[in-house]
C-alpha cells in the first residue's frame, strides 16, 4: 500500500514578486527644461501609453509616454512631468521624465513652475 502525497507548494508565485521593489530615492540631479522643452501637469489617463497634459506655457497636449518610461515609471493625474515638444505637431508631445513631489517643490523655488 503506497501512501503518496502531493508536494508541498514552496514558490511565491508571480512575475510581480520577481522585478523587486522600486525604492530608488537616492537623490537624483534636478533637470530643467532645455529649448524644445516644457513643463506639464498630467491632467488625465487616455490609456495606451498616453495623457492629456496642461503645459505651462498654456497650451493642453497629449502626451505619449516614451518607451524607456513605460512600465517602470508609474504616472498619475497630477503628476509634474517634463515634455519634450514635437516641431512638427504642435499640439502632441512626448513626456521625457516624471518630477517627484520634492523636486516639484525644487522646480517652483527656482521659479521654474508659476504657482
Amino acid at each position: 500500500v503506497l501512501n503518496f502525497e502531493m508536494p508541498k507548494p514552496k514558490g511565491k508565485g508571480g512575475k510581480n514578486r520577481r522585478r523587486g521593489k522600486n525604492n530608488n530615492y537616492e537623490r537624483r540631479e534636478l533637470t530643467f527644461k532645455e529649448e524644445g522643452q516644457e513643463y506639464a501637469q498630467v491632467l488625465r489617463m487616455l490609456g495606451n501609453g498616453r495623457v492629456d497634459a496642461y503645459c505651462f506655457d498654456g497650451t493642453k497636449r497629449m502626451c505619449k509616454i516614451r518607451g524607456q518610461m513605460r512600465k517602470k515609471v508609474w504616472i498619475n493625474v497630477g503628476d509634474i512631468v517634463l515634455v519634450g515638444l514635437r516641431d512638427f505637431q504642435d499640439e502632441k508631445a512626448d513626456i521625457i521624465m516624471k518630477y517627484n513631489a520634492d523636486e516639484a517643490r525644487m522646480l517652483k523655488s527656482h521659479g521654474q513652475l508659476p504657482d
